[in-house]
C-alpha cells in the first residue's frame, strides 16, 4: 500500500454555501466550485473507506461520490456541522452486517452520546439505529494498516484535532496551532487547512493567518477549506500564491503513505 485517495466531501463553512437567504455574488454564483457542503474528507486505501467527520450533508455527499462502504469514522470535534450526519451510517451497518468503528477524544464522545442518546442508551427499538464501536484517540494509531497521527489545535477556547496520514494532513476548524503540533506537520506534500474568510474570526483561521502557517510549514501544496461565502473560487484563487488553492467539493488527489 503506497498511496491513498483523498476526496474532499465538503469544503464549506457550518452554514454551507450558498448560505440560506443570501443572494451575494458567491451564493448566486453558477460556478459549481462555489457550491460548498459542510466540511469533511474521505480516505480510500486498501479497499477501505474512512471518513473524517460526518456532516449534516453526509447523505448527499455519499450519493454524489457513490460511497458504497464505510469502514471507520474519525472525528475532529463535536460541533453540529461535523457530527450530525452520524445517523446516515445506518445503511452501511445493514449492508456490511456490522458496526462502524468511531474514533474520537473523550469530550467528543460525551457529546455524541448526548446528542445521539438513542444510539447509545441500549433501549430496545424496532427501528434501525447506527451501530458504532467507540475508540478513544490518544497517541498515533494504526487504522487498517495506515498510521494516523492526531494533531491537536485550538478552535477558539475549544481543543480540536487534525489528522496526519502519510504525506498529507487535514486541519479544519482551528484558530491556533501549538508549536508541538507544527512539528507533526513538517514535510507535507498536501495540507488541507481552515481558511474561513479574509477578515479575522475568533474561532477560525482566516486567509492571511493560514497563508502565514503555510509559509512556516512549507508543504508542497496547500488547500484551504471551511470556506464561507466571502471567497469566490475563481477570484480568491487568482490572489493566492503558487501552490495554494481553495479546496472544493469533489476534489481528489493521491497521498503517498
Amino acid at each position: 500500500m503506497a498511496s491513498l485517495q483523498l476526496t474532499v466531501l465538503g469544503s464549506g463553512t457550518s452554514m454551507g454555501v450558498p448560505t440560506l437567504g443570501c443572494h451575494c455574488a458567491v451564493c448566486d454564483s453558477p460556478d459549481p466550485h462555489d457550491k460548498r457542503t459542510r466540511p469533511s474528507v474521505m480516505l480510500q486505501y486498501g479497499g477501505r473507506v474512512v471518513l473524517i467527520d460526518t456532516t449534516p450533508d453526509f447523505r448527499f455527499q455519499a450519493m454524489r461520490e457513490r460511497i458504497d462502504r464505510l469502514d471507520a469514522v474519525l472525528y475532529t470535534h463535536a460541533h453540529a456541522d461535523h457530527i450530525l450526519g452520524l445517523d446516515d451510517i445506518r445503511p452501511y451497518n445493514l449492508k456490511q452486517g456490522g458496526v462502524v468503528p468511531v474514533y474520537a477524544v473523550e469530550s467528543t464522545q460525551e457529546t455524541l452520546r448526548r446528542q445521539f442518546a438513542y444510539v447509545f442508551n441500549g433501549v430496545p427499538t424496532e427501528s434501525s439505529v447506527p451501530a458504532v464501536e467507540m475508540h478513544t484517540i490518544g497517541a498515533p494509531f494504526d487504522l487498517f494498516g495506515l498510521r494516523i497521527t492526531p494533531v491537536p489545535a485550538q478552535h477558539g477556547p475549544q481543543p480540536v484535532l487534525g489528522f496526519r496520514f502519510g504525506n498529507a494532513a487535514y486541519l479544519t476548524d482551528f484558530s491556533a496551532v501549538p508549536e508541538s503540533s507544527k512539528a507533526l506537520l513538517q514535510g507535507l506534500d498536501d495540507f488541507i487547512l481552515d481558511a474561513l474568510r479574509y477578515t479575522p474570526h475568533p474561532m477560525h483561521s482566516n486567509v492571511e493567518q493560514s497563508l502565514e502557517l503555510v509559509r512556516e510549514l512549507a508543504p508542497k501544496r496547500a488547500w484551504f477549506t471551511h470556506i464561507c461565502h466571502d471567497l469566490g473560487h475563481v477570484e480568491a484563487n487568482a490572489k493566492l500564491p503558487k501552490g495554494v488553492q481553495l479546496a472544493y467539493d469533489g476534489l481528489k488527489f493521491e497521498v503517498q503513505i
